[in-house]
């Protein structure tokens, strides 16, 4: 039972500290970084990155982020609904996973996913959680953050994205390396049309509110 409460409020430090300080890397970034021999990554503010990064990042991978707690269960639904052939992962499950846990399919991972979650929403803001979700998630081969992708695939910085650029590297988040915003296939070229749609209509009805206001 100690062991099993020092655990517990070791997590719990570790998830309220990064509500403050900046992730220096994880897990996976270590691993591709030692197996790259090193990654492209520059960290930037919430304040740094276009809104409409971050509106699409939501409008590809998690439309009613600020409608739930962690996880989607009418998400969750569907995907078992469709055999399992859908992913349901929220962005703050992907965010628990990028930053403090592992990847790779696990009954172990998905657990210790699932109850960190709800933590991370307990601590962090919703504004908080995008902004390390857009400066952790893989946009290409040793390309981490979105400063790095707009550098690389666009000569900008983040905070100067346009619509289209947005939607092109949010298209990119769940396969990044398959998809590549440089060369867009005619799929990703349509689904990135379909994700600028999505961010201005999240926009439009409220659902990019917790971390527009």
């Amino acid at each position: 039972m100690r062991g099993a409460l020092i655990l517990l409020a070791t997590v719990l430090a570790w998830i309220a500290l990064y509500a403050a300080l900046r992730p220096p890397t994880t897990p996976y970034i270590l691993a591709e970084s030692w197996r790259l021999g090193g990654v492209s990554r520059t960290w930037v503010s919430f304040d740094q990155i276009a809104p409409v990064m971050a509106r699409s990042a939501v409008a590809a991978e998690d439309a009613n982020f600020c409608l739930h707690w962690g996880i989607d269960m009418k998400a969750l639904r569907t995907a078992i609904d469709n055999g399992g052939n859908r992913g349901a992962s929220t962005i703050t499950q992907q965010t628990v996973k990028n930053v403090f846990l592992w990847q790779g399919r696990s009954y172990l991972r998905k657990a210790l996913e699932g109850l960190m979650t709800p933590l991370v929403e307990l601590f962090w803001s919703k504004r908080r959680i995008l902004e390390v979700y857009l400066n952790v998630a893989e946009f290409d081969k040793g390309v981490f953050g979105v400063e790095a992708a707009a550098q690389r695939y666009f000569k900008t910085s983040a905070a100067k994205l346009s619509p289209a650029q947005a939607a092109l590297l949010a298209a990119v988040l769940p396969d990044p390396k398959d998809r590549s915003a440089a060369r867009p296939t005619a799929f990703l070229r349509q689904r990135a049309k379909e994700i600028a749609d999505g961010a201005e209509t999240i926009r439009r009805d409220g659902r990019a509110n917790c971390f527009e206001d």
